[in-house]
């Protein structure tokens, strides 16, 4: 059982140095670009990037909103079960966030889609939808990349596709993505 431990801690470590922390900069420039234009952020995700994404929600919309004085107009499309429900069961799951973006969502608002295999459908029509509407979209995917990854403007693909540790990565940079602006002066400039 050690070796098994020594190997996932090992792997994790792996996974966490793929990413460039130079490729997280202009994701800062564009959350920051966001919540100086008053624009919305949305984040969705399934399963343990649902998760992710309400927590990078909180984070993002109480501690970044604290450090930077004014709040980030942020909203995990994930935490309204009744609604979700209500898409899925009416209309499909494929449509739980783009139905909800189609009430909310303007050009120039930012979309965060967070997935391990980069082709859950549902992420797949909402990046669709808010390219066609002019919104900026981000994608952190696993090293299958998929259909996110080739639709989103900006890309961070953690290159494992081990859902937990590529979940466990992406919430490290989900956290960077927050607390750049809580830390880093020049962040919030």
């Amino acid at each position: 059982m050690l070796d098994w431990l020594n190997n996932y801690i090992a792997a994790q470590k792996q996974a966490l140095d793929t990413i460039n922390p130079a490729e997280l900069i202009p994701l800062i420039a564009t959350l920051r670009e966001a919540h100086r234009a008053g624009r919305r952020i949305y984040v969705a995700g399934n399963g343990g990037s649902a998760a992710n994404a309400s927590h990078f929600t909180t984070d993002l919309g109480k501690n970044s909103s604290e450090a930077m004085g004014t709040p980030f107009r942020v909203l995990s499309l994930t935490d309204n079960t009744p609604w979700i429900t209500a898409i899925g069961n009416d209309y499909s799951f494929d449509d739980c966030f783009v139905r909800q973006l189609m009430n909310y969502g303007e050009a120039d608002d930012v979309l965060l889609v967070i997935s391990v295999s980069g082709n859950s459908p549902n992420l797949v029509k909402a990046l669709e939808w808010a390219k066609a509407r002019g919104m900026k979209t981000i994608a952190l995917v696993g090293a299958k990349r998929g259909r996110c990854a080739e639709l989103a403007d900006q890309v961070i693909v953690i290159e494992d596709t081990h859902y937990g540790r590529v979940e466990d990565v992406q919430m490290n940079i989900l956290h960077m993505l927050c607390y750049v602006f809580v830390e880093h002066a020049d962040a919030r400039k």
